[in-house]
């Protein structure tokens, strides 16, 4: 089969969670041997992050990326924020589809790429339209549902909340243009049903279906650990180093917390703000952005993993990537998290300082419980998260999906058919 996948960001131009769940995909698809394709924006990504990447992704045989610029480097993403049509970038992209007959489009994060692109047609084969909704862009200018700059948002005020944030206003999002392109696409999906529920009561035209995450396979990981890497007990913070993360918050919590280290993993626009909000207390170490190969051993050593994130989050991939070495998380009561917990019981939730810190305790002093949590997470992992249970969940929705479009699956279904 032919897949085209089109994103705004794609390791090594990537900042979060949902460029590393194409890229997992996009790799799990070539070891089947599809041919992928993938378009992403590297403008975009210089728009946040001038320098090169610093961590480097191994690439596939049978995955092509497409990194797109401009002669009007990042002018043509914002011209792109502000129209919703991908001017300066369309004749690449269409150069890049050509002649190919792809079976599968599957859309991302396409925020500076614009929902125009919606309603590409390759010019040739039966082809079936996928959107993975990566965060709550389609329902949120500022993608993340923060209400000015300053909390969760519980009732939109889009406009003033967008001229608080610093951008300009989006003429099209009070078109029908949304509206109009979105009809353009199969189906709709979620990595979680507190997203799909969110999408509804903001009012987006279309349902949007679950559809889970997943990770690689990870057993090394916790069968061959590496040494321990710090030089006392501790648990771990993995993301971007920016407010949303709620980063802040537990640095304040570890004035309270002495017999514990906290190591943080990451990169972002306000590491040295948190880095300098820490710096009187040892106990906080700041490792910087690893590799996968590099997480694996944090996590498996960490007592636990710990997402104290402010804002609705539509998953949770540090979560699973946790449960993938048998540690257990810590979660913050808020969006998409504790949906994750609960289905999995590999964690304890929170809802202020206090209890995080009871949970610090519980999971720190009784070591058996850290096993039993963690041994839960990482059963709902092989059940829900690896990479073979989304190929079938995948494999069945595109059938679907093509079966109600065409009255038939015009691909072959072997692969299907083996797993």
């Amino acid at each position: 089969m032919n897949f085209l996948h089109l994103t705004t960001f794609y390791p090594p131009y990537s900042f979060g969670g949902d460029a590393m769940y194409i890229y997992r995909l996009a790799h799990a698809l070539g070891d089947q041997g599809h041919q992928v394709d993938v378009v992403h924006c590297i403008d975009a990504y210089h728009l946040q992050h001038p320098a090169e990447p610093e961590v480097s992704f191994a690439e596939h045989p049978n995955v092509k990326r497409h990194g797109l610029t401009s002669g009007f480097g990042v002018l043509s993403p914002l011209l792109t924020q502000q129209t919703g049509q991908p001017y300066l970038k369309i004749r690449q992209i269409r150069n890049i589809m050509g002649d190919t007959p792809y079976d599968v489009i599957h859309y991302h994060n396409i925020s500076l790429l614009g929902p125009a692109i919606l309603s590409l047609q390759p010019r040739a084969g039966q082809v079936v339209k996928l959107y993975t909704t990566h965060e709550h862009w389609l329902v949120c200018p500022m993608h993340v549902l923060w209400k000015f700059n300053s909390r969760a948002c519980e009732k939109p005020a889009c406009l003033a909340c967008t001229l608080l944030g610093k951008r300009p206003p989006q003429v099209w999002r009070y078109t029908g243009m949304l509206a109009r392109h979105s009809r353009q696409v199969d189906r709709f999906v979620s990595p979680s049903r507190f997203t799909a529920q969110m999408h509804a009561a903001r009012g987006f035209s279309q349902p949007v279906q679950h559809l889970p995450y997943f990770i690689d396979r990870a057993d090394l990981d916790w069968q061959s650990p590496g040494e321990f890497p710090n030089h006392r007990p501790y648990f771990l913070f993995v993301g971007r180093l920016e407010k949303i993360k709620g980063l802040h918050t537990l640095v304040e919590v570890w004035k309270n917390v002495q017999d514990y280290d906290l190591l943080v993993v990451g990169s972002g626009r306000q590491a040295e703000e948190l880095k300098s909000l820490a710096s009187d207390n040892p106990t906080i170490r700041f490792l910087g952005p690893k590799s996968q190969a590099e997480l694996g051993n944090l996590y498996y050593h960490a007592l636990a993993t710990i997402v104290p994130s402010i804002t609705y989050e539509t998953f949770g991939i540090i979560m699973v990537e946790s449960f993938a070495r048998k540690t257990p998380v810590i979660v913050r009561d808020l969006g998409a998290l504790p949906e994750i917990v609960q289905q999995s019981g590999g964690g304890l939730i929170y809802q202020n300082d206090r209890e995080l810190i009871t949970a610090i305790d519980q999971i720190g002093c009784y070591p058996g419980l850290r096993r039993e949590l963690g041994e839960r997470g990482y059963q709902a992992f092989l059940d829900n998260w690896t990479r073979e249970a989304h190929l079938v969940f995948y494999y069945r929705l595109l059938g679907q999906l093509a079966q109600e479009k065409y009255g038939k699956i015009p691909w072959a279904t072997s692969n299907l058919e083996s797993l």
